[in-house]
Order: structure tokens, then sequence, then C-alpha cells
């Protein structure tokens, strides 16, 4: 369970990274939108975290260097783009066998499925952007995309939108939290658990609908007279 805390924890992450956080940020962030086995790495949490301790107040509690806000602004984002970029190409390079392997703790066919359900609901544009403010689904829905034939150029056009929003947005809110709250760094990790649950939420919701709707088809389902 510590274990668990610690992954979940962004002021882990930055205080594990040092001096080195800035580039570790814009590292993990990568990997976590272009690598399978990065979806567990806490994205959204980590992004607001790096904003607040670009500040020098906030960074000082946690005993290292501010990061860099200007290379994150710019860097980050890039990361995110190219990481997505790199999952389209495994998709469309190797198509549906890239996901032809058991369940384990790192894959779960069931992220791929959430994934491909999102896609066919929003749209290939819209799925693309909606996925990077939503855990798990923003790491596989890049390769599903790939795999379903979305068009390279388009799919890089809203790769760019999607990547830019998400990546700023989180930064910029993050950064202007550390220079307005005192102690920010005290409501870090009650912070994630919010972010996490208001993430997950529109999954949660899909799969309870899903689920009424299983319950109610079979009763309202009428066979054609033979």
């Amino acid at each position: 369970m510590d274990v668990l805390l610690d992954l979940l924890d962004p002021k882990w992450w930055l205080g594990m990274l040092g001096a080195f956080a800035t580039i570790g940020v814009i590292a993990i962030v990568f990997a976590e939108t272009g690598l399978l086995v990065g979806f567990f790495l806490p994205g959204d949490s980590l992004l607001v975290a790096a904003g607040i301790f670009s500040g020098a107040a906030a960074a000082q509690s946690l005993g290292i260097e501010p990061l860099s806000l200007p290379a994150l602004l710019v860097f980050t984002p890039l990361a995110a783009i190219a990481g997505a970029q790199l999952g389209h190409y495994l998709g469309s390079r190797f198509g549906r066998k890239m996901f032809d392997k058991p369940d384990s703790r790192l894959f779960k066919k069931e992220h791929v499925d959430k994934a491909e359900f999102y896609f066919e609901k929003f749209g290939p544009a819209k799925a693309v952007v909606v996925a990077r403010f939503m855990p798990i689904v923003r790491t596989f829905m890049n390769p599903v995309a790939g795999v379903l034939e979305m068009d390279p150029r388009r799919f890089f056009l809203w790769n760019v939108v999607g990547g830019v929003v998400w990546v700023e947005a989180l930064l910029v809110l993050g950064h202007f939290l550390g220079t307005r709250v005192e102690n920010i760094d005290k409501y870090i990790l009650p912070g994630v658990f919010v972010i996490v649950v208001l993430s997950i939420l529109p999954i949660v919701r899909e799969v309870l609908k899903n689920r009424k709707a299983a319950r109610v088809e079979p009763k309202g389902r009428h066979h054609a007279p033979k």
C-alpha cells in the first residue's frame, strides 16, 4: 500500500528526481503517453505539482530547486505530442497483435476496450483530445487510433491540440496555486485523489450505463417470427 501511495504522490516523484525534476517530468509525460507500461504514472497530478513547485517557496518546502517553468511550458507539450505519435505509429505498424497478450499487472485488455469505446463514442478527433484528461485511457487511446487506422495527419493535428491544452492548462493551474496558496504542499496528496476521482468519473458513468443497458436489453428484445 505504501508503494502505491508513493507512485500516486507527485511529491515523491519530484523529491526522488531532485535536481533532475524538470527533465524527469518531461520524460514521465512522454512515457505515460507513448509507452503502454506508462499508464500507472501520475500524469495529471504530476503536471499540477510541477507547476506548483516551479515556485521558489513551494520548492523550498520540498527541499529541491524550483522547476523551470519556461522549460516545462515548452518541452512538456512536445513530450506529450511525441509520446502520442509513437503510440499511434506502434498501433498502425503492429495492429491488434500488439494487444494480443494475456492480462498481467502492467497490461489489461479492458484498458484497450475502454479506449476503443471512447474512440467510437466520441469520434476520432474528439476522442484524441478528451482522452488526454482521462488516466489510463490517454495511454491506450493513441495506439488504438493507429490500430483503427485514423489518418496520420488528422491524428497529428488533434494530438497537438490535446497535448498543448492538457499540459499547459495543468502547469499554469499548478503555478497559480503555488504562488497564491500558502503551504500548498500540504494539500498535494489529497488533491491527487480529487484529480483521480474526477478523471475516472466519466469511465465509471459509462460502465454503470452499459451494465444498466445490458440488464434492460434482454427484457425489451423482440424476436422475429419464425
